[in-house]
């Protein structure tokens, strides 16, 4: 083996500069098609020319803010592995709490019916109907490229208690009634300079921002939820960490009760609920 042979370890102790190591370590196994405990176990292997040319690709990618989740086409979110594409927001780990919240509220052996509004890669809609196997779920969105990216992975994680609607928010929901209806909406500010940096610039805007303080879509969404919820039903909204006197505030005008904010594991605001009364 030549001293300047690739191999995993030279690869990863090359990248160290560029991307932070744990990106670095799934990029490579993504351009291997091997698991990442197969790197520490062969590390000194002499990898191919192409293989690594492929992950210098990746890397070089990366190294300019593309999302790793784009690169490799996946991200694992609750217990699924769901595909990803630019058309849809990455899947965060604290979108999780949301579904916590939700599944704490909805019983496990009775037939409910929940909505994901904006529901993008699938992800809380796909979680939702995965722990509640006897709930009705409707996955919307307003893009179709996104919504066949949620149909997949339905496929692709065998869930087959979702339907999946095209349309704006509560609009492909008129005349129904749900126990649960929850959203990740948009809640950046326009003309947020974070739009402008880092990961974000590559994942789609409308999923992002929406608005002068980042609220309209939220406030759609309040608005129109009432009249699809039934009595008791609940409203469960994902936001920015400082959004929440905001968010309550809106609930509590449009005549939600029990409106509380909890916050995530960075002990910020990060949802709010209520109650249709």
């Amino acid at each position: 083996m030549t001293a300047d042979a690739p191999t995993a370890a030279r690869l990863l102790a090359r990248a160290r500069d560029l991307i932070d190591p744990a990106d670095a370590a799934l990029l490579l196994a993504h351009a291997l098609d091997r698991p990442r405990s197969w790197l520490f176990a062969h590390a000194d292997d002499v990898l191919g020319e192409v293989d690594a040319a492929r992950f210098d690709e990746l890397l070089a990618r990366r190294a300019a803010g593309e999302p790793v989740a784009y690169l490799t086409g996946s991200r694992g979110f609750w217990t699924l592995d769901l595909a990803v594409s630019p058309a849809t927001l990455v899947p965060r780990p604290e979108t999780e709490l949301l579904v916590e919240l939700a599944l704490a509220r909805l019983p496990a052996d009775a037939p409910v019916r929940v909505a994901d509004l904006g529901t993008g890669t699938g992800a809380i809609a796909l979680a939702l109907a995965s722990e509640r196997p006897r709930a009705q779920v409707v996955a919307t969105d307003a893009s179709p490229e996104a919504l066949e990216v949620a149909r997949g992975n339905a496929v692709r994680n065998r869930i087959g208690n979702v339907a999946f609607r095209l349309g704006s928010w509560l609009q492909p929901l008129e005349g129904e009634g749900f126990d649960l209806i929850a959203s990740n909406p948009p809640y950046i500010a326009d003309g947020d300079p974070h739009l402008s940096q880092g990961d974000l610039r590559f994942e789609p805007a409308m999923a992002l921002s929406c608005g002068l303080d980042g609220l309209d879509a939220i406030r759609i969404i309040v608005r129109d939820a009432p009249a699809c919820l039934q009595p008791g039903g609940w409203l469960l909204l994902e936001h920015g960490w400082d959004q929440g006197d905001a968010v309550r505030a809106l609930l509590v005008e449009a005549g939600f009760v029990d409106v509380a904010t909890a916050r995530d594991l960075e002990h910020r605001d990060r949802i709010t609920l209520g109650r249709r009364s």
